[in-house]
């Protein structure tokens, strides 16, 4: 059993960071790049850094099982793209909520399943959580209804959902043997193919240094997270990583506060403290169902 340090919180607390970052980023880039692009670009630089640091590991990049990384690619790359356009139309912390609901949804998925063999008694308490989920969502999609931002409030809604389909491969591949730069590098691949198409359909906008700075950035700094979440999620506790990572909401509502002038409403506040409660609970209930080993352990942010 591997142990564990100090450190992991250290590194859930900066990946939560990072892909607060990274999102403030993605809004900028927004308004010249499309999404699928945002997806190319943002995997093209994951890509070559994976490699990279595969090479000074000496981790081997071949795998034994390219099917199921077929299918991790197809759903957290297409929970992507949805949530690079959420992030352009909503307010930032909105955005970021809506994408965080996959430990909601995991747990809807954990009722589902009770139910469909028959057990005796679903929990009551992760019908509660779920229940809490879903209620902080009505509150944090309000105002995207007032405001005529309907389809990037459902976009960031189902970016959750897929997410949570995501999560299910990650756990599947980390319990087949295969290592986070593996995982993660496959997912670049997928990526880079799903944004190619999109630039080969809709077209390629032209860029300027400060596009191209913020491409470069989002890559790092969404690969630099992916890598330091996934190692936390190896080394440290489920529960103690889970509330960490929810630091990336409060950081992704002050930026948006600070940054993009986003009103700050009792009822998005609200919701996000709902949807907030609800992962937690229902990731405590998942992890005392689970056992708590490094091949369970992979990161709800697939993204």
């Amino acid at each position: 059993m591997r142990p564990r340090g100090p450190a992991a919180p250290w590194l859930m607390l900066g990946a939560a960071l990072l892909f607060s970052m990274m999102a403030v980023c993605v809004k900028w880039a927004s308004t010249q790049y499309s999404a699928g692009e945002l997806v190319f670009y943002r995997s093209l630089v994951g890509a070559l850094y994976v490699v990279a640091l595969a090479r000074v590991r000496g981790t081997s990049l071949r795998t034994a099982v390219p099917g199921m990384h077929f299918w991790r690619c197809a759903s957290g790359v297409i929970s992507l793209t949805l949530w690079f356009y959420a992030i352009g139309g909503l307010p930032l912390a909105t955005a970021v909520t809506l994408n965080y609901m996959s430990s909601v949804w995991m747990a809807l998925f954990l009722i589902g399943g009770t139910v469909l063999l028959g057990a005796a008694r679903v929990d009551g308490r992760l019908v509660a959580a779920v229940l809490t989920g879903f209620a902080g969502v009505a509150f944090v999609l309000r105002p995207t209804f007032e405001q005529q931002q309907l389809w990037h409030g459902l976009a960031g809604l189902v970016s959750g959902l897929i997410a949570a389909m995501a999560y299910l491969q990650v756990t599947a591949l980390g319990r087949a043997g295969e290592p986070e730069l593996r995982i993660v590098f496959y997912f670049s691949l997928g990526g880079l193919v799903i944004g190619g198409l999109w630039m080969a359909l809709q077209g390629v906008h032209g860029h300027s240094l400060r596009g191209v700075s913020l491409l470069l950035a989002i890559g790092l700094l969404a690969t630099t997270a992916q890598v330091m979440m996934t190692r936390a999620y190896r080394i440290g506790r489920t529960l103690t990583n889970a509330a960490l990572q929810y630091l990336g909401i409060v950081f992704s509502f002050i930026f948006g506060v600070l940054l993009f002038d986003d009103a700050v409403t009792w009822m998005a506040l609200a919701g996000m403290t709902l949807i907030v409660i609800a992962g937690l609970v229902a990731t405590l209930l998942r992890s005392r169902q689970q056992p708590d080993n490094p091949d369970t352990r992979s990161p709800p942010h697939p993204t």
